[in-house]
């Protein structure tokens, strides 16, 4: 295992890519958002969002301040923008519990609301290096096949995957550089439709290729679909409410999407979220209290 610890280590401090969350001068904040961000979002995309959103939100205390609709508009096109409400959330409880600091411990921050198990062990690890396994999507794949020998890990996290990752930790000082050198190993190298085993540092030491890269029974998952969907056309409903600083007439709204039926589902949908604030007189807007 000495061995694993060190090819990977290695590898990454060859070809780690910069990133302003994994800088030297990064704050635990900065962590916390980025982890947020990147869930489900490429990096490329999540970049300068990201730095937008530190420049105008430097701490928890600068966010919890303002409406939570605010940060829904400064989550832009990322997708998937409840993950912006999670973000006010979790500062507004970070200044409630934690006089605006972001807590170190994993147990700290999985109490904030809209926080799972992988961002506490994330951040606590990458924000503050505390020794825990951290299991994205990634890291997951890359033990499924250099450990286990399968091509794709489960669906969901198990207890046999979680023991693996623990059992597979070093010390903890390298703790936090392997768990996200592994990461970067899965986004890099093992990835999930092509991977360049020629260049992986444990290729030679990889269940999966050792047992000569059997597929599994069926594909990696993909993706959601896009175009036409009530996805495209809540994110077409939103664009028009984030370019608005005042309340939006419905008839306005009709105009984003063309098919009744889906937009009339999509805006509900929204509603139900907490994403949009229905008000007297037919109007809407982006929301400006906290749902509880």
């Amino acid at each position: 295992m000495i061995r694993v610890h060190a090819a990977v280590l290695s590898w990454y401090a060859a070809n780690a890519r910069e990133l302003p969350w994994r800088a030297p001068d990064r704050t635990p904040w900065g962590v916390l958002v980025s982890e947020i961000m990147l869930q489900q979002t490429p990096v490329v995309r999540v970049q300068p969002v990201w730095h937008e959103w530190l420049r105008r939100w430097p701490r928890p205390a600068d966010l919890a301040a303002e409406a939570p609709g605010e940060a829904i508009r400064a989550w832009g096109r990322l997708g998937y923008p409840r993950r912006a409400l999670r973000l006010h959330a979790a500062a507004t409880a970070i200044v409630e519990r934690h006089d605006g600091a972001v807590p170190a411990t994993y147990d700290e921050l999985i109490e904030l609301p809209g926080i799972g198990d992988y961002t506490a062990a994330a951040v606590a690890s990458f924000a503050f290096g505390a020794r825990h396994p951290v299991l994205d999507t990634n890291v997951r794949r890359v033990l499924a096949r250099a450990v286990a020998g399968t091509q794709y890990p489960p669906t969901a996290p198990t207890a046999a995957e979680r023991r693996r990752a623990e059992e597979l930790l070093p010390d903890e000082q390298t703790a936090p550089t392997w768990a996200v050198a592994v990461m970067e190993l899965g986004a890099l190298i093992c990835t999930a439709k092509t991977p360049r085993c020629g260049t992986c540092p444990i290729a030679t030491v990889c269940a999966w290729r050792l047992a000569g890269s059997p597929p599994d029974d069926g594909p990696p998952r993909r993706g959601q679909p896009w175009h036409g969907t009530d996805r495209q056309a809540r994110g077409r409903l939103l664009a028009v409410l984030r370019e608005s600083t005042d309340p939006v007439p419905k008839h306005q709204l009709d105009t984003a999407w063309p098919e009744s039926i889906q937009r009339e589902r999509a805006l509900d949908a929204l509603v139900a979220d907490g994403l949009v604030e229905p008000l007297d007189g037919d109007l809407f807007r982006l929301p400006t209290t906290t749902a509880n």
